[in-house]
């Protein structure tokens, strides 16, 4: 971001009146979409995340997405130190009256009136009422002994132990989901489901209540036979093998194959070698110590009973325009199964948490989002948290989530605000370089 202030600066000694700072708000924007996409990507501090924690003031966002409060900041700052600006230089007395009415009624409206709006939208909004029956599990493994403190089986026994507490006294052929944190289990072979234990002990659950099903993390992997590599993220084993490995989501029901969804947006270095090309071999010469996680192409969504459902793997849930890629796909529900420990007590859970509201706004949809440790929560289509579980407790959180079958303007159009403000930046950069090469 220090690149776009210098880009700032070297235009005001070319663009003249206010130009230079429209330039300095779009190239701004626009640095940021490119951020959501980039190789090395973490765009967890985007201007427009900063209301996450305030869903009544941006219900808007269902036509802007998060940039649009980017865009809102920008415009109040600069329209507030323009402001400033003909007070301080002397400017303001030459202002006529209408002109001085014009400029602080137009600074009020810009600052008050997306919280108007959003007022009206919040109170106009009616979420589809299409039930569906689920409940969060939220097993509370502390992450740092999740591979030498409890042993495959305690964690397998200990969330089984969750779902018959769930389903004591209940109808073992009710509908009903069940959705259980990121990486919850490991060592998963694509193709080969019976391998698994964990797999093997959830057929078994879910043949006893055959009205359920279950929404689970995994690590998994998928094995090929190749002389060569057969690709740049691949990493050898032996007898010609070799494997790639994926976070992954997985839907069980009984007497049906897993469904599975790759995780696409990767943590970098964590899940992620950018530029794997290059970045790949120098990690083989230190010796594996980056992580080579592979996504899937393109967005997919898994189905309980027959409701396609979007499950957003953890980091993913930060990105606004990809998760409206699950309801393209038909997604009626949303869902976000993640494993927010590794940070600790510190701000980014919580973070992470409201980061979920903004999703839901902008898709409409509701969202079960599920933790290891918390905060595991449902969230309304209008991006009110309604239920959730405390931090670091081990707890069950069985409700009604809405189903909705509708798209909104974000979703059918994405992201216009920055698509906008990236042309803007590119005329004024250059008009730039044009006056730099012809203006002496």
């Amino acid at each position: 971001m220090s690149l776009v202030f210098g880009a700032f600066r070297l235009s005001r000694k070319r663009l003249g009146g206010v130009l230079p700072y429209i330039f300095l708000a779009t190239l701004w924007i626009a640095w940021e979409r490119f951020y959501f996409d980039a190789e090395i990507s973490w765009p967890w501090l985007v201007l427009g995340n900063a209301f996450a924690g305030s869903p009544f003031c941006i219900q808007w966002y269902e036509y802007t997405g998060t940039l649009g409060g980017s865009l809102w900041i920008w415009a109040s700052n600069l329209s507030i130190f323009g402001l400033m600006v003909s007070l301080s230089d002397g400017s303001w007395q030459s202002f006529n009256a209408k002109a001085r009415f014009a400029s602080v009624s137009g600074l009020l409206i810009l600052l008050v009136a997306p919280f108007v709006v959003s007022g009206i939208i919040f109170n106009k909004y009616e979420e589809s009422r299409n039930p569906l029956e689920i409940c969060i599990l939220q097993p509370n493994i502390d992450p740092y002994n999740k591979f030498g403190g409890m042993d495959r089986n305690q964690q397998d026994a200990l969330l089984e132990g969750q779902i018959r507490s769930a389903m004591a006294g209940k109808d073992s052929s009710e509908r009903l989901l069940f959705i259980a944190p990121e990486t919850f289990t490991d060592n998963v072979v694509v193709g080969d489901w019976l391998s698994n234990p964990t797999i093997l002990r959830f057929e078994r659950i879910l043949r006893e209540y055959p009205g359920c099903g279950i929404l689970f993390g995994a690590s998994t992997y998928s094995i090929f036979r190749s002389s060569s590599r057969p690709s740049n993220t691949a990493r050898q084993l032996r007898d010609g093998r070799w494997i790639e490995s994926h976070n992954s989501a997985l839907m069980m029901e009984a007497g049906r194959e897993p469904e599975i969804y790759h995780k696409s947006r990767l943590v970098v270095a964590v899940e992620k070698t950018p530029y794997p090309a290059l970045f790949c071999r120098i990690d083989d010469w230190l010796g594996g110590v980056m992580g080579r996680n592979v996504g899937q192409d393109s967005v997919s969504v898994l189905n309980f009973d027959g409701i396609p459902v979007g499950c957003a793997v953890c980091y993913e849930s930060v990105y606004g325009e990809f998760c409206t890629e699950y309801v393209k796909a038909g997604a009626r529900l949303m869902t976000v199964i993640t494993n927010d420990a590794w940070w600790g007590d510190t701000p980014g859970y919580r973070q992470h948490l409201r980061y979920a509201s903004l999703r839901a706004i902008e898709t409409r949809r509701d969202i079960a989002r599920c933790a290891n440790t918390g905060i595991s929560a449902i969230i309304d289509q209008r991006g009110i948290i309604q239920q959730r579980t405390d931090w670091w407790e081990r707890q069950i959180l069985r409700t009604r989530v809405n189903l909705n079958d509708g798209q909104t303007f974000f979703v059918t159009y994405g992201d216009i605000t920055g698509r906008i403000c990236s042309f803007v930046a590119l005329l004024l950069a250059a008009l730039f370089l044009v006056r730099l090469l012809t203006v002496r």
